[in-house]
């Protein structure tokens, strides 16, 4: 700090020295009050290099677990949906044994035998419309044998990703239970029919069983993922953003001082009129 003469008027050392520590206060202020407005303490990579980059890449991290999660619950609403289409087919299986145990006993006489296929072939109609035009997400078949190694990406890092599918065809035909493959004329072929209708229903709860499990992980993952973003904002939070309370006493606290400088300012100007004594 340089020290005034007070007989020397040509330059004002005491002014200057007030007027620097004034701008130094005022430039101190303008970031409290930054500060404050923003909620931010680093709003620019002059405030804090090293912690605006680490809470970029916080910020960044945050918001690829955000999107991840929301690639799990689109996972899961496809899953759902695909559970709902084989739980509606094991419904129309256990109604096709159900008919085909009725057809099992040799008290039946023809009439009732036909009407019980009439029933069996529409009941396997309605099983490829659920497969092949009913359970779809966004346009894509579920049931149909297709959708297999679908991968979704559940971490905000390359890799982080999980293989869901459903590899079984669930159509009538690939299920046996096509009315080529159903007979019900006599006791003995109702027979055949409910080991086939009892097949069908075992494979298909393979595949809601299977689902159920894919389903389970991507809860997991889920309820790990959201703890994770919870944990990073924490951390992105105590680098980034302000301490309101601590930045209002500092804003307070330059107030004043701008107030005390501006006060020495104007009594460093004044000071050189007092070497005009000398002078009288």
């Amino acid at each position: 700090m340089g020290i005034g003469d007070f007989s020397r008027i040509g330059t004002n050392v005491s002014a200057l020295e007030a007027l620097k520590s004034l701008n130094e206060i005022s430039g101190k202020a303008s970031i409290n009050q930054l500060r404050l407005a923003t909620g931010k303490r680093i709003n620019t990579a002059e405030d804090d290099a090293a912690g605006f980059s680490i809470g970029k890449n916080l910020e960044t991290t945050v918001r690829g677990m955000s999107q991840a999660l929301s690639n799990i619950g689109d996972a899961k609403n496809t899953l759902a949906i695909a559970e709902g289409g084989l739980q509606s087919i094991i419904s129309i299986l256990q109604t096709m044994k159900e008919k085909a145990t009725q057809a099992a006993s040799d008290t039946l006489g023809g009439s009732e035998r036909s009407a019980i296929e009439s029933q069996l072939d529409d009941l396997s109609a309605e099983i490829d419309s659920i497969v092949n035009k009913d359970t779809k997400f966004n346009d894509v078949n579920l049931i149909d044998g297709t959708f297999t190694g679908k991968t979704t990406q559940v971490g905000a890092n390359a890799g982080d990703i999980l293989t869901i599918g459903i590899s079984n065809n669930h159509d009538a035909q690939s299920l046996t239970v096509v009315d080529a493959s159903l007979d019900v004329a006599s006791a003995t072929a109702a027979s055949t029919a409910i080991s086939r209708l009892d097949s069908a229903i075992d494979v298909v709860n393979t595949s809601v069983r299977s689902i159920g499990s894919i389903q389970a992980r991507l809860t997991t993952k889920e309820s790990t993922l959201a703890t994770a973003i919870t944990n990073t904002e924490g951390a992105k939070s105590r680098i980034l953003d302000a301490d309101l309370a601590k930045e209002q006493l500092n804003a307070t606290k330059m107030q004043i001082l701008q107030q005390t400088a501006l006060v020495m300012l104007a009594q460093a100007n004044i000071a050189p009129q007092n070497v005009l004594q000398l002078l009288g």
